[in-house]
């Protein structure tokens, strides 16, 4: 069961809050259709149920608020708006990753696909599915976890009739099966078609709270729509027989030459046309909206609420809409202020590593970034050999002093960028609830993985500039290094460094410019000022660190640690290996101070 508790919405500048003191319960077994106009505060009420605006209220989920819930999304599942994913991944690759997040098998990917009719179109972008295939692949997202609720906004919006009728069989379907369905509509009719209970709301407040066959009783009303060039006489002509004659009809004046006709039938309407000698240029049968956002200006005859008595559907002993509040909600005494709403983002994938993994290879940004970069690398490595002024190691990561980084670096710091940037710019963590979350183990799934991609391309580019060489320019330029360790260090220090540095960026301004702009001012702002603090002359010397550091007896080093640990420390006392740390740090601090900043928030 869902109970939602006085939301409130966080008052506006200019105005009242867009949600007020909202309360009402979907019930299991049951789909209830949240109804009001746009405008009217439907989907500001499903963004605080999900504690994704912040606000005042609880709302409960089967007796728990969704921050106590450990795994979100195997309770809620949840649809606001398009799917919120890559537009060139593949249907299928969209809801491997999304079971990654909620720690359910990759085969509830192939399963759903055929529960809501996309098993053949798997391989499809995202991008270039129709309205109707966002809105299955959107339920197929919401339903990953196998939730007990559903919460949907606007989920036949822009479906033809035949998807409408397959998409409320499927909603239908899991209420059966004792779920919870809650779902926004500004439309009347469908709200009568497709759901058990009715909630109505009309600026933020609750107006009904009925079961479908009360709300049709009373919201949804007969007429006859009738266009005549002397609609004002018409209508004057239809209220006098109906006070003659004691009847309730309603006759109401749409604008124009348009009439609304209640309590009558197009047989009467055309009589007393033809009587009275008044010319009609339509007559027709129609289903009108008698609630709130329906109102009829110039009415006369009989008063809104239907017949002399008030009474709907022109009943004269029937009263006015009741606003009829579930039973848990009613005792509820609010004498206090309910309870603040802070945003609360979720928990991330519960599987970080393999959700990162499928991120990462599941469009082909990552492919082609490779492939551009190991081609430039050994274009670049073969002009440069061609003057024979470039030394062997920068031959063989095609750095000339004209780049700022060699292209593989490069590479790697803008795939790095990509990895929060791309979360931030398509949020798939967001279908659950609220933004990408700051989470420890997904930080250290993307350090992990970002490190081993940017190995993986420093090696190719390695390979791929030596075999340039050779190809070219024969065998003598194949000689190994002497200080081929150092080197090798230097080379796969620098790639993980720049992955990280685009990582950390991307995440702390939520940007892939940012991350990409944090790779570049490494070389461009970072070294040169590293430079002029290495043209001051030392006094002293850190030569022997190693040897001094062994000496200590708490610490043992294993055998032959000393020479690895002198070749790090003059990788890392370079230049670029010491603006490289020197920014690792500043934007791990940033990070950081980002994230328990947003903690302070929630």
């Amino acid at each position: 069961m869902l109970q939602a508790i006085g939301l409130t919405s966080a008052p506006r500048r200019d105005g009242p809050p867009v949600v007020d003191d909202l309360t009402f319960e979907a019930r299991p077994g049951h789909v209830t259709v949240l109804l009001g106009a746009p405008g009217s505060g439907r989907t500001t009420a499903l963004r605080l149920m999900l504690e994704l605006e912040a606000g005042r209220g609880i709302t409960y989920f089967r007796g728990r608020p969704l921050h106590r819930i450990g795994h979100p999304a195997r309770e809620v599942g949840v649809l606001l708006g398009d799917v919120p994913g890559h537009p060139a991944r593949t249907a299928r690759g969209q809801l491997r990753m999304l079971c990654a997040a909620a720690g359910v098998p990759a085969s509830r990917a192939d399963e759903l696909l055929e529960v809501v009719g996309l098993a053949g179109l798997g391989d499809q972008r995202i991008g270039t599915l129709s309205a109707g295939m966002d809105r299955r692949l959107g339920l197929a997202s919401a339903l990953l976890g196998d939730p007990h609720t559903l919460i949907l906004d606007e989920p036949a919006e822009g479906l033809s009739p035949r998807e409408r009728s397959w998409l409320h069989g499927l909603l239908r379907a899991h209420a059966a099966e004792g779920g919870t369905v809650l779902h926004t509509t500004a439309d009347p009719k469908e709200a009568a078609r497709a759901a058990d209970r009715v909630v109505t709301i009309d600026e933020g407040r609750l107006v009904a709270d009925q079961d479908v066959a009360d709300f049709s009783r009373t919201r949804l009303r007969p007429r006859v729509a009738v266009r005549t060039p002397h609609a004002a006489r018409l209508a004057a002509v239809m209220s006098r027989e109906a006070r003659a004659s004691r009847r309730s009809v309603e006759v109401v004046a749409e604008g124009g030459s348009r009439l609304s006709v209640y309590g009558s039938s197009c047989a009467e309407v055309g009589d007393a046309a033809y009587r009275h000698g008044v010319p009609v240029h339509q007559l027709a049968d129609e289903t009108g909206d008698a609630g709130p956002g329906a109102a009829h200006p110039g009415s006369t005859g009989a008063g809104p609420g239907g017949g002399p008595s008030g009474g709907p559907s022109g009943d004269p002993g029937a009263g006015p809409v009741r606003t009829v509040l579930p039973g848990p909600a009613s005792t509820v005494a609010l004498s206090h202020l309910p309870p603040p709403i802070p945003v609360r983002p979720a928990r991330g994938p519960l599987r970080p590593l393999r959700y990162e993994l499928r991120r990462l290879f599941g469009v082909r940004t990552t492919v082609l970034i490779t492939a551009a970069a190991l081609i430039v690398s050994a274009s670049l490595s073969v002009l440069l050999a061609r003057s024979g002024r470039t030394p062997l190691p920068d031959l063989l990561v095609a750095w000339p002093d004209l780049l700022p980084l060699p292209p593989a670096a490069f590479a790697a710091g803008l795939l790095g960028a990509l990895a929060f940037g791309d979360e931030f710019r398509y949020p798939a963590l967001a279908a659950g609830r609220g933004t990408v979350p700051r989470r420890l183990g997904l930080l250290v799934a993307k350090l992990v993985v970002s490190a081993g991609v940017a190995l993986l391309i420093a090696l190719l580019a390695v390979l791929a500039d030596l075999q340039s060489l050779r190809l070219v320019y024969g065998e003598d330029l194949s000689a190994v290094p002497d200080n081929v360790t150092q080197l090798a260090l230097s080379w796969a220090g620098l790639s993980v460094g720049c992955a990280w540095a685009g990582l950390l960026g991307a995440g702390v301004f939520r940007l892939t410019v940012a991350g990409v702009a944090a790779v570049l001012a490494v070389p461009v702002l970072v070294v040169p000022l590293m430079r002029k603090l290495f043209e001051v002359p030392s006094a002293r010397s850190i030569s022997g660190l190693p040897g001094r550091l062994s000496e200590l007896g708490w610490l043992q080093w294993p055998y032959g640690a000393d020479r690895w640990a002198l070749v790090a420390v003059r990788v890392v006392a370079q230049p670029v290996g010491l603006a490289l740390s020197l920014s690792l740090s500043v934007l791990i601090c940033a990070y950081a101070f980002t994230s328990l900043r947003g903690r302070a928030r929630w």
